[in-house]
């Protein structure tokens, strides 16, 4: 029998457990964003809303007690939920029967105030919310970790000289410490919007087609519930009970509270990628200016064991490649029609899902890095040396300027780098030989103007400001 005509084993379906998604297997966004996470915040949300038509007096309070009670996901079979999900699109229909179920099992007089005036996406975009909002939370708490290491680094190595790098190839002369800040200052812009993000995400409350008319009219049917602006009052007593900002409108087909997530994450992912991507360059083994943390099984190979790949950088730029793709579908979902979209809204919860899930791995990985993240200066100075200070030629061709004329002093320092590139001499002995520098500099001054360590510029004042303003402006999640 050929591979082709053997049979597949028998596969049994169990949980997602990020076998292909590993920069997010086990982080705690992992358990933020999995299925029994999702299905609480259904739960939490079906919940709170019956808790705000209490506090209105639409509800018995013994009977928003008995809900709440009973609103855990373990209660629930969580496989059969999401199999019956498929018969309306989405998990509501199915998860307010088997909630209302299971509170009829201990209080059937409660069980009628299960889900009143509500409609599927009233509940699955609050839950959506709830789970954006304490997902972010822990990649805040993540984000702040790895300014604070990156701040260390910026720190520590103010006027660390390093060769600066542009179109691929050796420029001038900055320092680690530049870098460190520059990687500093993207996790920092990143995480104030995602504060900003954070802090605006709104609960969903609005009825069958955003009139909020199922609402009123249990109200009016109470006997003491209903009273003038109730809609205004539940949406309100909705949102302080779930955590959440208060919308001006229900937002239905109004979707950027959705996109703005992606964007969001867009950028999150981003500056770290950033910084992801700058350690692979300076991590090749012909550069060696850093280095991962080490740590068993870390960056191993399966078939060259002299490797150490860097695998968290891996990790975090995978995370980076993904997210603006997936943040493009929660884009496009803005174009939601009517009072209620058919596939739109349905299309932005596993994207959604898997933007949490990605940027919460990439900052959880990301602290690892920035926390471990080896340096090393020597490294940094026999680079500065490959070019035999060509890469000073810069301040060469402006010291010399004021003596001989711009364009002549550009000239000639060209022609010096292309003896020293053809013939391997050193730049200094190069220049000394040429008749237009005779008398004008000597081989000290010389050396002292070639010296890579002295030519970094403003670096050190531009990392002395990036500090003072993180200092300023870090904050608790």
């Amino acid at each position: 029998m050929s591979a082709q005509d053997a049979p597949t084993p028998a596969v049994e379906c169990g949980l997602d457990s990020g076998l292909l998604s590993p920069v997010r297997a086990g982080a705690p966004a992992e358990t933020a964003t999995c299925d029994e996470a999702w299905l609480q915040a259904l739960l939490d949300a079906e919940a709170g809303l019956v808790r705000a038509q209490a506090r209105l007096g639409v509800v018995p309070e013994a009977a928003a007690a008995a809900i709440t009670r009973t609103a855990q996901a373990g209660r629930l079979d969580l496989v059969r939920l999401a199999r019956r999900s498929r018969g309306a699109a989405n998990p509501v229909v199915a998860l307010v029967e088997e909630l209302t179920a299971a509170v009829a099992q201990t209080d059937p007089d409660s069980a009628e105030y299960v889900h009143r005036g509500s409609t599927s996406q009233d509940i699955m975009d609050s839950a959506a919310m709830l789970v954006a909002h304490r997902t972010t939370g822990l990649i805040l708490a993540d984000l702040d970790r790895v300014a604070a290491a990156l701040a260390r680094l910026a720190e520590d190595h103010r006027d660390t000289a390093m060769p600066g790098r542009t179109l691929a190839l050796h420029a001038v002369p900055v320092t680690f410490g530049l870098k460190a800040a520059g990687w500093l200052q993207a996790v920092l812009e990143a995480g104030e919007r995602l504060r900003v993000l954070r802090a605006q995400l709104p609960v969903q409350l609005g009825g069958a087609a955003g009139t909020l008319a199922g609402y009123l009219e249990y109200a009016r049917l109470a006997e003491s519930g209903y009273v003038a602006g109730y809609g205004e009052k539940l949406l309100s007593a909705f949102a302080a009970e779930l955590g959440l900002a208060e919308p001006v409108l229900p937002w239905h087909t109004a979707r950027a509270p959705i996109a703005r997530i992606g964007s969001t994450l867009t950028e999150v992912t981003g500056a770290l990628g950033k910084f992801a991507v700058d350690v692979q360059t300076l991590s090749r083994t012909e550069i060696a200016e850093v280095s991962e943390p080490a740590a068993a099984g870390r960056g191993v190979s399966s078939a060259m064991p002299h490797k150490r790949n860097p695998a968290l950088a891996t990790l975090i730029r995978s995370a980076a490649l993904q997210v603006p793709a997936l943040a493009m579908v929660l884009a496009q979902a803005m174009l939601a029609e009517d009072e209620r979209p058919a596939g739109v809204w349905h299309a932005e919860w596993q994207p959604m899902r898997e933007c949490l899930r990605l940027a919460g791995g990439a900052a959880h990985t990301a602290v690892e890095l920035a926390e471990g993240l080896s340096v090393r200066p020597g490294r940094m100075r026999d680079n500065l040396g490959m070019t035999g200070s060509l890469l000073i030629t810069e301040r060469l061709a402006a010291v010399l300027a004021p003596v001989v004329g711009k364009a002549t002093a550009k000239s000639m320092m060209s022609r010096a780098a292309a003896e020293t590139t053809r013939t391997g001499r050193p730049l200094s002995a190069v220049l000394l030989d040429l008749p237009e520098l005779n008398g004008h500099v000597d081989a000290a001054e010389l050396a002292e103007l070639l010296d890579p360590g002295h030519y970094t510029g403003a670096a050190g004042e531009l990392v002395d400001r990036a500090l003072a303003h993180y200092r300023e402006t870090r904050r608790p999640v």
